[in-house]
């Protein structure tokens, strides 16, 4: 219903995920960890490059209303559909084997604010990869 148009910045540029806008609506583990409203730690993960997507791919589709669209060695996109209005929020998840982490960014593609939901998610995200065995869980 309120799907909006897929962003033409996604994907991994030199390295990195898109920055956040300025609007309220989107976290980054890219983000200028002083930056609280967008900032979101990295989830850390022991493991390669396609051990860390199976299990990001494995919490994602296991997410009510959650396609993933792009799946590729070290990088995952997903989009998540909002159960009342279908809303669509655009996930990325980015493994970086020299910090044994797994970056991510979620943002709401309409409107201003999110009321937390991308946040929530990751976070949820970030429990279920944890339990897989090899992230830890917590924040990184």
């Amino acid at each position: 219903m309120f799907a909006g148009t897929r962003p033409d910045y996604l994907g991994v540029k030199d390295g990195r995920l898109a920055r956040c806008k300025r609007t309220p609506n989107c976290v980054s583990s890219q983000a200028d960890a002083s930056d609280a409203e967008h900032y979101i730690a990295p989830i850390v993960f022991k493991g390669s490059a396609g051990q860390a997507m199976a299990a990001v791919g494995k919490a994602v589709e296991s997410t009510a209303r959650a396609t993933v669209i792009r799946s590729e060695l070290g990088y995952l996109y997903a989009e998540f559909r909002s159960r009342l209005m279908g809303f669509v929020d655009d996930a990325e998840f980015l493994f970086d084997a020299a910090a044994g982490v797994i970056h991510v960014r979620s943002a709401s593609r309409l409107g201003r604010r999110d009321f937390g939901v991308n946040r929530e998610r990751v976070e949820a995200l970030r429990a279920a990869i944890a339990a897989s065995g090899q992230a830890k869980p917590g924040v990184g």
